[in-house]
């Protein structure tokens, strides 16, 4: 075979993952010829191929060198003009059997080793099957498509990662496109905090802050207590040796348990605690405590439910925010009644959430619209159907308008509200394991952040990470900054989609998260193209280096046409941003 025309030379040195290959010296050219096309001898990341018999042995190259690793100072000398090359092993095929990873054979010294064409690459990556998705083109042919195993991308979780301007928002449209497209049955969620990707998806469902369509509500009470503590008036578990703490447990528990006839059915208030999602109004529990707060009491404690009706000279109201008021009372308990109230215990709490009632960001959590509370006309089942059970088969939820501080919180709820329904509904036929769903997180080093240690939102998913599969749930997260998000997340990859990355710890992030020994591949981040990416793990057959396809329509988060707009001559006027400083203002788009 050494007069074949893919002949390169032959193997000289071989390790547990590695060999070494001399390349002929009788080689006629470094650019030969084959079938019509133009191949390059020892281009970092191509294929060669061992064949030993029926089996033939896979392998990418890692390194190019005219000395050979293993030689001394005097051999080279007798070397010069040899050239050699590293190869990392990646798998086998035996016989007329698919593709493999892993080796099970390994080549021998003298052995063969030719370079693979474009039949090699077709019987490689095989044709695309019901189990898979096309993801773009083989950056060595133009004509050969690259598929992932989509429940191996899907179920065993997936990064897309790459810097700014790398190609992250076409990769991710193209893959839930392919996902979309292929599959009637699928459903995808789309965490998306920028508000970028309903352009790319006109015919997903969107639901985004104040919109007047599809609004977006997250009700408050779907929040534990820990979340709702640390929300409305930010304490912290911490705090729970304190006699406001305890008390506020007690009270959102016995608000719940009023609320217990719902829309998708009653429930038996036996069961229910502050954790349950049950809705309850916010602002009767501040009424509640503003009245502890400033109420009259008499100079005995055992009537202080008495002495609020007896005192009070005006109910107020609590959908308005109005506080009731009382008879004016002596701040001595040696003058007649009425006394002051004792119970100042809630005067912090009083005052934070009265001003996160005040507060309109916070509008799409407390004035959730028909979730409002437990007379509204919807309940948390026309909420998920809306999210995962709706006919569009993408639902895009827009965060966009989502205040910073809340983002976390608001995600994290998102999240575990939607790992619940699968959790808890995984044997019913038409969701949990019996119809699975893509949770896809767009920029999600700034809320799955490693150095944030109270962070709900990566709490809950690093649970859909761990747990995740067992109950129909996968994960897919897009970022810029690998290195800055939650280890757990990156150990629980099993497939890397990684585009151009520059930044040296980045780069190191996606070499140790690589559920594949391959650094040569891994070493070409830099280098890639716009829309290039090497992709490694558990859903494709072997790593590779792939063209994305450019969408159209694309997701809004191409860069300005700069020059165009700088070309052009603006008048100026006092009114010109007025307009911005009261969405500034008001935090809306």
């Amino acid at each position: 075979m050494d007069s074949d025309i893919t002949y390169l030379g032959t193997v000289i040195r071989v390790d547990s993952s590695t060999v070494e290959v001399e390349i002929s010296d009788e080689i006629p050219s470094s650019a030969p010829i084959i079938n019509g096309r133009l191949y390059k001898i020892g281009q970092i990341g191509t294929f060669v191929k061992m064949p030993m018999g029926n089996i033939t042995i896979y392998g990418i190259v890692s390194s190019v060198s005219n000395t050979s690793s293993k030689e001394t100072d005097s051999q080279i000398k007798q070397l010069v003009g040899s050239r050699f090359l590293s190869v990392q092993l990646v798998g086998e095929k035996v016989g007329d059997d698919e593709f493999e990873k892993g080796i099970g054979t390994y080549p021998t010294i003298n052995d063969e080793v030719h370079i693979v064409i474009e039949s090699d690459l077709f019987d490689i990556y095989g044709q695309k099957d019901t189990g898979s998705i096309e993801i773009g083109k083989h950056s060595s042919s133009e004509n050969l498509s690259v598929y992932v195993d989509i429940h191996k991308l899907v179920l065993r979780h997936c990064a897309i990662l790459g810097s700014t301007g790398s190609g992250k928002s076409n990769t991710t449209v193209s893959i839930l496109k392919s996902i979309l497209g292929g599959y009637n049955g699928s459903r995808v969620m789309l965490i998306d905090p920028h508000g970028e990707y309903s352009s790319a998806f006109p015919d997903a469902i969107t639901f985004k802050i104040n919109d007047k369509g599809k609004p977006l509500y997250v009700p408050f009470w779907l929040m534990n207590f820990d979340e709702l503590a640390f929300f409305l008036v930010g304490a912290k578990p911490t705090d729970d040796q304190r006699p406001e703490y305890r008390l506020l447990r007690e009270w959102i528990t016995n608000y719940k348990k009023k609320n217990f006839q719902l829309k998708a059915g009653d429930v038996n208030p036996d069961f229910i605690t502050a954790d349950s999602p049950i809705p309850f109004s916010a602002r009767e529990l501040w009424y509640d405590m503003n009245c502890w707060l400033n109420a009259s009491f008499s100079s005995t404690k055992k009537d202080e439910q008495t002495d609020i009706k007896k005192f009070q000279t005006d109910k107020g109201n609590f959908e308005n925010l109005k506080g009731a008021t009382f008879t004016s009372h002596q701040t001595t308990t040696n003058a007649n009644p009425p006394h002051v109230s004792k119970h100042q215990e809630f005067y912090s709490y009083e005052k934070k959430l009265l001003s996160r009632l005040k507060d309109s960001r916070f509008d799409f959590l407390f004035n959730s619209g028909e979730y409002k509370d437990a007379t509204s006309s919807k309940d948390l089942h026309d909420l998920l159907k809306d999210w995962i059970g709706s006919i569009n088969q993408l639902a895009i939820l827009d965060l966009s308008g989502v205040p910073f501080e809340v983002l976390d919180i608001a995600i994290g709820l998102i999240t575990r509200f939607i790992y619940d329904s699968m959790f808890w509904g995984r044997n019913e036929t038409y969701t949990g394991k019996n119809r699975p769903l893509l949770l896809a997180y767009e920029e999600a080093h700034t809320y799955l952040n490693k150095n944030d240690s109270s962070s709900y939102s990566k709490t809950a998913v690093e649970r859909i990470f761990k747990e995740g599969r067992k109950f129909g749930i996968g994960a897919l997260v897009i970022s810029q900054r690998p290195s800055e998000i939650s280890e757990t997340i990156l150990a629980q990859l099993g497939t890397l989609i990684a585009l151009r990355l520059t930044n040296s710890s980045d780069q190191s992030i996606v070499k140790s998260s690589s559920p594949d020994n391959l650094n040569s591949l891994i070493d070409l981040l830099p280098s890639l193209r716009i829309g290039e990416a090497v992709i490694v793990g558990e859903a494709i057959k072997i790593p590779s280096r792939v063209r994305i396809k450019l969408n159209n329509p694309r997701p809004a988060s191409e860069d300005p046409k700069l020059v165009e707009c700088w070309e052009k001559k603006y008048e100026e006027s006092d009114e010109n941003y007025k307009s911005v400083v009261t969405k500034i203002r008001e935090q809306r788009i």
